[in-house]
């Protein structure tokens, strides 16, 4: 259902390194990338994950409440995911780990503008 989130951001560069490592990690790239706007993603496939100064000018802030989960294949990939995300200037929101005893195993973490996203498996 979804085609694609998008993350505003007041430093588009300091975006691009976060998500250009978070999306080599996942096996894609850059599909989109324009002076104000940069998608990551693969046409035809997933959801993608896009980052743009506000269209209207005016400072980028995260949604209180809102995040964007990203799947991974395991759980070694959730704990590289989060670790790529503190690496490129992100901030923890909790380490990798089960939650519940449902089998979901996730890790959360925002980007430098902070939103917040969450690398997750299930079973």
């Amino acid at each position: 259902m979804i085609g694609y989130v998008t993350f505003g951001t007041s430093d588009l560069a300091r975006a691009a390194k976060f998500y250009d490592a978070i999306a080599k990690e996942m096996g894609t790239g850059r599909m989109m990338d324009f002076d104000t706007f940069i998608a990551w993603g693969t046409p035809g496939g997933a959801a993608g994950v896009a980052a743009t100064l506000p269209f209207d000018g005016k400072p980028a802030s995260a949604g209180n409440g809102t995040m964007v989960a990203l799947q991974a294949k395991d759980k070694d990939q959730v704990h590289r995911l989060h670790d790529i995300a503190l690496a490129n200037g992100g901030t923890d929101e909790g380490a990798p780990g089960p939650r519940g005893d449902s089998g979901f195993y996730a890790a959360y973490f925002r980007d430098p503008d902070g939103n917040k996203l969450n690398a997750f498996i299930m079973g």
